[in-house]
Order: structure tokens, then C-alpha cells, then sequence
């Protein structure tokens, strides 16, 4: 449950919202996701939500069932972004930087991202991945996403975030959001984040390290939805890199 000063900043303007946000670093490190309580509120959500019908503002829709990927679609945002999705992308990612700089570090990646995220697009856009990846996903009753990484170029930014639009419970049941993490010579541990609408939940892309006996070691992560049981599901992805 959001708590009540959370609830009370719903009466902030978005941009005020995000510039004030509490981000819990720590758990990040450690543990490779962290929920943001309340990140956008109902009316926030349904207006997101409500972009999916107009095609217009996107520039491609993938049925996921065609691929492979599981059931459902989602549609890529097309330029120039909402405002509100362009505010997230800019505003979260200096949040997230310092916690990507110290994970390549420990995991002896020698790449290190810039403080801004207009710097980190120049670097993409440079390597011809100049479509933008922010995505609106859908799903109906018998839909779910497959385990994946959201990996589309050379250049990674190795956090991002996903925001649930719907009312769990309410607008839908099942649906619940699912992280995997594979360690070296281990089997897989699945986790399940609970979300309530607004919520959202920051992630590793691909790698994050984990402090082991001997030092860090680097264990893979996914991301997939579990099976929508009843109603419809809405989530705004915001991917920080772009896509060739």
C-alpha cells in the first residue's frame, strides 16, 4: 500500500513527483529490482492506458503469438514520446545511473553511461539505434509474456522500468509480474513482484552481479508476465536505450 505521504504527493504535478521520487538504491544493488510506490496515480494510469486504440502515436505493434513470445500485443512508442512517458525516460534515468556504472564495474564491464539521458541517446543514435523502445502492452483473459530481455543493440542501458496501469483484482486477475535469475551452476530462482496500479518496479535488462565468496559474479536475468486469468491488463514500458 502506498503510504499516505505518497498519496499525498498525487496532488504534485507529475514533473514535481518524479524530481521528488525516494529511490531505494540499496535494494537495488542487492537485490536487482525495487518497487516505486505509486509512481503515477489513476488518472495518470488511465490516460496511458487509454493511448493504446490511437496508432498514430506508435511506430509498430507486435502480436506476440506470431513470434513466439506468448499472448497478448504490445505497440512501440513512436516520436516524439507523451510527455508524460518522456518525463519518466528523462527523470528516472539519472536516478539509475549511478547504481548501472557500479554494476559494469563489478562485473568488469568497462562501459560506463553518462549522467544525462540525452547523452546516453547520442551514443545510441550514433550506432543507428535511433528507434525509440518505450512500449504500451495489452493483455486479455488467456494472455501472458514468455520469459525475454529487451536487448536491441549494441548499446545497453542494463536497468528498466515497467508501470502498471490497471487495477489488479479489479480491471484484472493473474497477471503477475515475474523475474527470473539464473546463477552460475544453479538452477533458476523465479521471483514474483507484487503491484498495485501506479506501481512500479525497476529491474535488471540482462546482467546484474552478486557478491559471492570470491568476489562478484554475474548472473542473467529475465522478465515475463505470468497468465491474465479474467479481464485486461495495460503496462508502460520505459526501455532506456533505443533500438537499431
Amino acid at each position: 500500500m502506498p503510504s499516505s505521504t505518497t498519496r499525498a504527493n498525487h496532488a504534485l504535478p507529475a514533473s514535481q513527483r518524479l524530481a521528488e521520487l525516494h529511490l531505494d538504491t540499496e535494494t537495488l544493488l542487492t537485490q536487482g529490482s525495487v518497487v516505486l510506490p505509486a509512481l503515477l496515480d489513476t488518472a495518470e494510469c488511465d490516460a496511458v492506458a487509454k493511448l493504446y486504440p490511437q496508432t498514430d502515436r506508435f511506430r509498430s505493434r507486435v502480436v506476440m503469438a506470431r513470434h513466439g513470445f506468448g499472448r497478448g500485443e504490445y505497440q512501440y512508442f513512436s516520436d516524439p514520446l507523451p510527455d508524460l512517458v518522456q518525463q519518466l525516460r528523462s527523470t528516472l534515468y539519472p536516478r539509475l545511473v549511478d547504481v548501472a556504472n557500479r554494476w559494469n564495474e563489478a562485473m568488469g564491464i568497462a562501459v560506463r553511461y553518462p549522467p544525462e539521458h540525452a547523452q546516453f541517446l547520442a551514443r545510441c543514435h550514433a550506432a543507428g539505434q535511433t528507434r525509440p523502445t518505450p512500449l504500451l502492452l495489452q493483455y486479455a483473459e488467456g494472455d501472458y509474456n514468455c520469459l525475454h530481455q529487451d536487448l536491441y543493440g549494441e548499446h545497453v542501458f542494463p536497468l528498466q522500468v515497467a508501470v502498471l496501469l490497471s487495477r489488479p483484482g479489479e480491471d484484472f486477475t493473474g497477471g503477475e509480474f515475474v523475474l527470473t535469475e539464473q546463477r552460475p551452476r544453479m538452477q533458476s530462482r523465479p521471483e514474483v513482484i507484487s503491484l498495485s496500479q501506479g506501481d512500479a518496479v525497476v529491474f535488471a535488462v540482462h546482467h546484474r552481479p552478486v557478491q559471492g565468496s570470491k568476489g562478484f559474479y554475474r548472473v542473467t536475468m529475465r522478465h515475463g508476465v505470468s497468465t491474465v486469468r479474467s479481464g485486461h491488463r495495460h503496462t508502460l514500458g520505459v526501455i532506456f536505450h533505443d533500438a537499431q
